[in-house]
């Protein structure tokens, strides 16, 4: 089984496990979400969602953001520079798309802090727009357990994805590979044999991720 065609069946299942993609990170308000998300680096959702649940009831609007303290957002690994680049990214939305979350992957990525991953999350769960495949850490793994890249660069992954997907399935694969990493198949080695992907390529049983390093 080539690469694309490997791909494409991947992402069929993960059409029917999860066929209603939606982050598990929770807002109310359109820019609540790019924060959110820009605090989801290297945390995980639920942490994230711990911090916003107070955050969130105080911080509506990109002009609400312009205020936001570190300390407010301490539990947050880099929690300074993300409360600087949300500031910053709060004071590009308010002065050059009026208060408003941007409409393309070249807009959102002229905001601090936000590069194409982040934009891709922001732009489908905002817009409904699926001009790219967010590579994230569960993305990342199973593309390279299941032999879809030759690359470690999240960007590149994407790329490398998007080269194999057709479009139309897009929307899938960053919440299909986020869920299906976090409770069916996690991290740590184990054996996956009867999972529902790796029935699909079994030589992943073998292939385990590792910080940039792919053991076997």
């Amino acid at each position: 089984m080539d690469r694309k065609s490997r791909a494409i069946k991947l992402v069929a299942k993960l059409k029917k496990l999860y066929p209603k993609p939606k982050t598990e990170l929770t807002y109310k308000t359109n820019f609540q979400l790019l924060v959110a998300v820009m605090l989801s680096a290297q945390c995980t959702d639920k942490k994230v969602n711990e911090c916003t649940d107070n955050l969130f009831k105080k911080y509506k609007t990109a002009k609400d953001f312009l205020k936001i303290k570190e300390k407010e957002i301490a539990s947050i690994p880099f929690f300074r520079n993300k409360a600087k680049n949300i500031a910053r990214a709060a004071k590009v939305v308010e002065r050059d798309f009026k208060g408003r979350i941007p409409k393309t992957i070249e807009e959102l990525i002229t905001l601090p802090g936000v590069a194409y991953k982040t934009a891709n999350v922001v732009l489908g769960g905002v817009h409904g727009i699926w001009d790219g495949i967010a590579t994230d850490t569960h993305v990342r793994r199973f593309a390279l357990r299941f032999d879809l890249t030759n690359n470690n660069d999240l960007t590149k992954i994407s790329k490398d994805l998007e080269e194999l997907i057709p479009k139309k399935d897009w929307r899938y694969v960053n919440n299909g590979f986020v869920l299906y990493g976090r409770y069916v198949c996690p991290a740590r080695k184990h054996d996956c044999a009867e999972h529902p992907l790796t029935k699909i390529w079994p030589k992943a049983n073998e292939i385990w991720v590792k910080a940039g390093i792919i053991s076997k």
